[in-house]
C-alpha cells in the first residue's frame, strides 16, 4: 500500500489492521469501556484503549512499543472489549492482528515466549488432527519451552478422572482444514 493511500495520518499498520479485520483504529473515540472491561488490565503494560491510541498517532516509536509489549499476549481473546465498543469496533481483532505482526517481526518478549509456544503448538495440533488434542499439544508445547517436567504430577489424575485421553481422536474432513491452513500461509507471504 502506497503512502499516499492512506487516509490522514493511518499508519501502514493501521491500514493493515483496516485492511484485514474493517477496524478504523481512527474512530475510537477513547471511551474506555474496553479497558475497564477487560479482566486483563490490570495485567498488561499497555491498556487496550491504549493500544487503540497508540495505532492513532501514526508514530513508529508508539508501533514499535506496541509490538513488543505484554499487553499482546495477556490478552484472553474473551472479546469483553468488541461487546462493549460504542463504536462497534474490535480491539479483539486488532490485537490478533498485532500479535501476528510482532511475531512476524521477531518482538515477542522474552516473559511471552510460553504463550507464542502454546498458540503455535495448538495451531499444529488442530492442523494435523482437525481438533484440539491434548498428548500432541502438551508433546509440542513441552518440547518447545523445555518444561518438561513442571506439571507431569497432573497427568496420572487427569487420566483417571478421562480428562486426557490416551489416543487422539481425528476428525473426518482433515484435509480441509490442512487446506484452511495452507491457504492462510499463502495470505500471510503476500
Amino acid at each position: 500500500m502506497s503512502a499516499h493511500a492512506l487516509t490522514n495520518r493511518e499508519s501502514l499498520l493501521a491500514a493493515r489492521i483496516r485492511e484485514e479485520t474493517g477496524v478504523k483504529v481512527a474512530e475510537c473515540y477513547q471511551c474506555g469501556k474496553c479497558t475497564a472491561g477487560c479482566p486483563m488490565a490490570r495485567w498488561m503494560d499497555i491498556s487496550p484503549n491504549q493500544i487503540m491510541r497508540n495505532l492513532q498517532t501514526g508514530d513508529e516509536a508508539d508501533e514499535n512499543r506496541l509490538l513488543s509489549c505484554q499487553a499482546l499476549w495477556h490478552c484472553a481473546g474473551c472479546l469483553t472489549c468488541t461487546q462493549r465498543c460504542p463504536k462497534g469496533l474490535d480491539p479483539a481483532a486488532v490485537m490478533d492482528v498485532l500479535r501476528e505482526a510482532a511475531r512476524r517481526r521477531g518482538t515477542v518478549p522474552a516473559s511471552a515466549r510460553k504463550v507464542l509456544a502454546f498458540h503455535e503448538a495448538f495451531l499444529k495440533t488442530v492442523e494435523d488432527f482437525g481438533r484440539m488434542n491434548e498428548w500432541p499439544l502438551v508433546a509440542r508445547y513441552k518440547l518447545a519451552t523445555g518444561d518438561l517436567f513442571a506439571d507431569v504430577l497432573l497427568a496420572p489424575e487427569m487420566l483417571l478422572k478421562g480428562k486426557l485421553p490416551i489416543v487422539p481422536h481425528a476428525i473426518r474432513g482433515r484435509e480441509e482444514v490442512r487446506r484452511i491452513f495452507r491457504e492462510s500461509r499463502k495470505k500471510e507471504k503476500r
